[in-house]
């Protein structure tokens, strides 16, 4: 398996809406790893491991989800590192 890695950061009103509940909500139902938190500057940062089909399923359906409360999205794509074993939310 092709293995990748992307961060993503979420900006808008992305904090207080249940918007990490939601993506490891979609997650959970993928192959992926990784971890989504909220960041100081209010925007959300996801860090998620997997093959490309099932991270580009996990943005997809992020945005279709959350998209009135998304003003602004940025993408980092590296390769995967491995150090996830699963997909939390960080505090």
């Amino acid at each position: 398996m092709d293995c990748r890695r992307s961060e993503v950061y979420y900006c808008g009103r992305v904090q207080g809406v249940g918007f990490r509940y939601t993506v490891r909500q979609i997650a959970a139902g993928l192959d992926v790893t990784g971890f989504v938190r909220n960041r100081p500057d209010g925007s959300v940062q996801l860090v998620v491991e997997g093959a490309a089909e099932e991270i580009h399923r996990l943005l997809d359906d992020v945005q279709t989800t959350m998209s009135r409360y998304i003003r602004e999205v940025r993408e980092n794509r590296s390769d995967a590192t491995g150090e996830f074993h699963d997909f939390t939310i960080r505090v």
